[in-house]
């Protein structure tokens, strides 16, 4: 029986040492404070061109991050694989905005789609569209494409053809590719992108895959638009189903300028929209393949309770549940030991690079009070656990 209260299931992989490292981390992460203090800090280290790697690799970065490079990653990998969990690599880099920087981070993207063709331990490539433009040129393609100047338009096309070389290097290979979502100023454009791709490569199976956030209030009549449109050009859809990460921008933008809001009033109809798209999506498998990235233990377990009374297969290849790497093992560990195809979110790139991107989390999960304490409760029960089997040997 799936059960995520099963501490020895989830943690077996981890040492002592590294349970510390983690409770640490997790304490530290239900303090505002102290979080904001260090996005400070690790801001003015940046600017000042100070090493911040001592402090950082050691505790956040050794949480969070499969290494500076793909070969790096390597050891992650196969321990993950041990445990029977497969691996979706992202070059988590913010990018430099400009043509070199743009450059860097395709060609790296392509090498790590290359990567997960050569081991068979990789089940997925990511690249996020926004490191391969400027934030001008995306928005004002997404928002108000009829404006582009001929010089816009230029860079825009580049810009696609990046996007859709990255997508046809994936069909290529056969690896399976998500495309990660953007706030709501930049989603368009990359949905409209993402369709394209779709009607190329994915014929037969998912090879493109588009990220649903289902905070968003539109997500659920797109997800039906994109299931009909599949059907009738037939193809697969691919949908990445998350609940969002852009909340308080897209608020603040939207009362700004004068719109509606486009996120969920709530976080019980954002719950319940993201519960809703998945239930579409198994109900519709003949033409949508489902990742779904979670750590709310309610819409893992009906996700798995789904599949069982439509009659799937535990390791159906076309539904992954997923949870980011160094959170959420208690799920990922215990649906993988039930035969549930399993992947764990794996970020690379030097510590200078993806700085961003761990503070990003730090802050996401002091936000997330119930998440923290649900992380902080299972790893002192591990702990307790672990302490009690020494004493009774």
């Amino acid at each position: 029986m799936l059960d995520f209260n099963d501490t020895k299931t989830a943690f077996a992989r981890k040492s002592d040492g590294e349970m510390r490292n983690a409770l640490m981390l997790f304490r530290m992460m239900k303090r505002p404070g102290l979080v904001k203090a260090g996005k400070r800090a690790c801001g003015a280290a940046a600017r000042l061109h100070l090493p911040v790697g001592w402090i950082v690799k050691p505790t956040l970065y050794r949480q969070f991050v499969g290494g500076e490079t793909l070969e790096e990653c390597g050891p992650t990998v196969d321990g993950l694989e041990r445990a029977g969990v497969k691996a979706a690599l992202d070059y988590s880099a913010e990018s430099e905005q400009t043509p070199v920087g743009i450059e860097a981070v395709f060609a790296e993207t392509e090498r790590s789609i290359e990567y997960a063709a050569r081991n068979k331990n990789v089940a997925y490539a990511v690249f996020k569209p926004s490191t391969l433009t400027t934030d001008t040129l995306l928005a004002k393609a997404s928002e108000h494409p009829e404006t582009l100047t001929a010089a816009e338009r230029t860079g825009f096309d580049a810009f696609a053809a990046r996007f859709d070389a990255l997508c046809a290097l994936a069909h290529r290979h056969g690896v399976r590719i998500l495309v990660d979502a953007e706030d709501v100023r930049f989603q368009d454009a990359v949905d409209r992108l993402t369709e394209e791709a779709m009607h190329r490569y994915n014929g037969g199976r998912a090879i493109v895959f588009a990220t649903l956030q289902m905070y968003r209030c539109d997500r659920m009549p797109y997800l039906r638009r994109l299931y009909e449109d599949a059907r009738q050009a037939d193809y697969v859809a691919g949908v990445k189903f998350v609940r969002g990460a852009y909340m308080e921008e897209e608020r603040a933008r939207a009362a700004a300028m004068g719109y509606p809001d486009p996120i969920c009033p709530t976080k019980e109809a954002t719950d319940a929209n993201f519960d809703e798209g998945v239930a579409f999506a198994v109900e519709h498998i003949d033409r949508m393949e489902i990742f779904m990235g979670s750590h709310n233990e309610t819409s893992n377990y009906r996700l798995a309770r789904l599949m069982d009374e439509k009659g799937l297969e535990r390791n159906d290849r076309r539904i992954f549940f997923a949870q980011l790497h160094g959170m959420g093992d208690h799920i990922s560990f215990n649906l993988a030991a039930a035969g549930y195809n399993v992947v764990k979110y794996v970020p690379y790139a030097r510590v200078r690079d993806v700085l961003p991107y761990l503070i990003r989390r730090a802050e996401e999960n002091t936000s997330m009070a119930g998440q923290t304490t649900r992380e902080l409760d299972v790893l002192r029960a591990e702990m307790k656990r672990r302490r009690e089997a020494r004493r009774e040997r």
